[in-house]
């Protein structure tokens, strides 16, 4: 069982980039620690049910980014960097605001609606208790 999740897949999407997200999460939500040895291209296309030269162009991408890196003949592994996965979490927060805000201006709503209903939500839903760094 690895710690890359996935619900379903984006049909509109290529999945190598959907496969390079769901790792990215991983490691800043802290499954995925610094130096930690992620799984094989054969084990996660298994797993996942896709063609391994998928999981490969994702972890191709992946080390061209500086997210993860290659000991030959052991593997591929999550970077050591801690400023690479600070910078990582940073760009992730700021993909999920922009979604969230261009979402939201689409339907034309005021910033203090907009306020109140993610605190009632927080509050209602029991996500209070949610670790919020």
């Amino acid at each position: 069982m690895t710690l890359i999740q996935f619900k379903n897949f984006d049909e509109s999407r290529p999945i190598y980039l959907q496969v390079m997200e769901a790792i990215k999460k991983a490691i800043i939500r802290g499954e995925l620690k610094p130096g930690d040895k992620i799984p094989s291209v054969r084990e996660l296309a298994q797993e996942l049910r896709i063609n391994p030269n998928t999981v490969q162009k994702a972890y191709q991408e992946l080390e061209r980014e500086g997210i993860t890196f290659t000991r030959r003949g052991q593997g591929n592994f999550v970077t050591e960097d801690q400023d690479k996965i600070n910078s990582l979490k940073q760009e992730i927060l700021e993909k999920i605001v922009r979604d969230f805000i261009d979402e939201l201006s689409s339907v034309n709503l005021k910033l203090e609606d907009i306020i109140e209903k993610i605190k009632e939500y927080i509050e209602n839903e029991g996500h209070s208790n949610r670790k919020f760094r």
